[in-house]
């Protein structure tokens, strides 16, 4: 089997969806070496065109209020229709000549390619709440989903939560959708103590914080987060204070007032994006992982935070409650009373939390990459219409 599988996503600095096609692209290759799994657009490409798509991990703060001028918005915007429709070209040009049987688009919206199709949809954010969702975006969206699913033979979906929206709200046949849930990654797990010191020295942190990781938009639900911590007592803002990972995203203007005005200067720390190598250690050091998301297609902060040994506090979205299941702590994302108590506990006693920390490695290491590597390839032979070969075991987690 070939298989043209496109890695335009992993372009730009990762966030769930690349991370997600990265490490599904590597499971497929080594769980199936007697297939071809064709990551485009290979390595040469993949340079010239992360220089053209490439986007800055963080917005400084002092060019919030700075706008380009009307021409260089215009001359940017330009540059960027010509990258992307040079890419489609030579995506569709690869796919003609590539010899391919099946192509896999993990992002949602696939190109023409007279291939049989197989789409993944993680999340129907940008549908069901437009709000949340910069216009142009909305706009592109409108005909982009679709016109994806029209073309898919097969949808893969992250949850069953989200397999029901996409039968509700698309119209699709059940037999047309699966879903999968995503894999933890082996480098999530228990981190030695040195680990802790030097994330802590690293990106400047105190002995004890509670932990958000993700972009900063409104589906997040970060405001959230920093009102209950603005609300608690100094002694406790201090004990265990609130740490941002993740890079400003759209419509964030209510919260950036709200951080640059007051938790700021409570104690809440925003360090940005942070790489990939230091995300275990940052988990692990935390008394907790507070993800109150309005809305989520997965949610996978959440799972390796809990194959890291610490606990996760969870709103109560269907997706999200759907993967941690009674292995988390679940509040009502719009319960500011609950988020605070939570705080404030976790501030007070440190091991408020200590049985879900108990719980999430065991509950983490259900989800690994080689089985959404065999339900994945289970569905380009239903699309093609071949006989379903044996199972390939899956290789345990490493050990702590």
């Amino acid at each position: 089997m070939r298989v043209l599988f496109n890695g335009v996503t992993l372009l730009k600095p990762k966030t769930g969806i690349a991370h997600a096609a990265a490490n599904l692209h590597a499971a497929l290759v080594s769980g199936y070496p007697t297939d071809t799994f064709w990551l485009y657009p290979g390595a040469w490409v993949s340079r010239l065109a992360g220089r053209v798509f490439r986007s800055p991990t963080r917005v400084p703060t002092a060019s919030v209020n700075k706008h380009p001028g009307r021409l260089k918005q215009l001359a940017r915007s330009a540059i960027g229709s010509v990258a992307k429709a040079g890419y489609a070209a030579h995506f569709q040009a690869a796919a003609r000549v590539g010899r391919f049987d099946l192509y896999h688009e993990p992002n949602f919206v696939p190109f023409r390619t007279g291939l049989p199709v197989v789409v993944t949809v993680f999340d129907l954010s940008v549908l069901l709440f437009p709000q949340w969702h910069p216009a142009e975006r909305v706009k592109a969206h409108e005909h982009a989903y679709t016109r994806g699913i029209e073309r898919a033979d097969h949808v893969i979906v992250g949850t069953e939560a989200v397999r029901a929206e996409v039968q509700r709200y698309l119209g699709l046949s059940p037999d047309r959708v699966t879903a999968m849930l995503c894999g933890v990654g082996p480098q999530f797990r228990p981190q030695p103590a040195g680990a802790g010191v030097a994330i802590r020295a690293k990106h400047g942190l105190p002995t004890r914080y509670t932990l958000y990781v993700g972009t900063i938009e409104p589906r997040k639900n970060v405001g959230m987060l920093l009102r209950a911590f603005c609300d608690l007592p100094a002694a406790q803002r201090e004990a265990c204070p609130l740490v941002l990972a993740g890079g400003w995203g759209w419509k964030t203007e209510a919260e950036r007032e709200l951080f640059r005005s007051e938790a700021k200067h409570k104690g809440v720390r925003h360090i940005g994006y942070v790489p990939d190598e230091d995300l275990p250690a940052l988990y692990a050091g935390a008394d907790a992982l507070l993800y109150p998301s309005f809305y989520e297609g997965f949610g996978m902060p959440p799972v390796e935070a809990m194959a890291c040994g610490t606990a996760a506090v969870t709103s109560t979205a269907d997706a999200v409650r759907e993967v941690v299941g009674r292995n988390a702590l679940t509040i009502d994302a719009n319960d500011l009373a609950g988020w605070r108590e939570v705080l404030a506990r976790v501030a007070d006693d440190p091991e408020f939390l200590s049985d879900y920390r108990r719980r999430g490695p065991a509950h983490a290491a259900t989800f690994t990459w080689d089985a959404c590597a065999r339900v994945t390839y289970g569905v380009y032979r239903k699309v093609l219409g071949r006989e379903q070969p044996p199972a390939i075991p899956s290789r345990p987690r490493a050990a702590a």
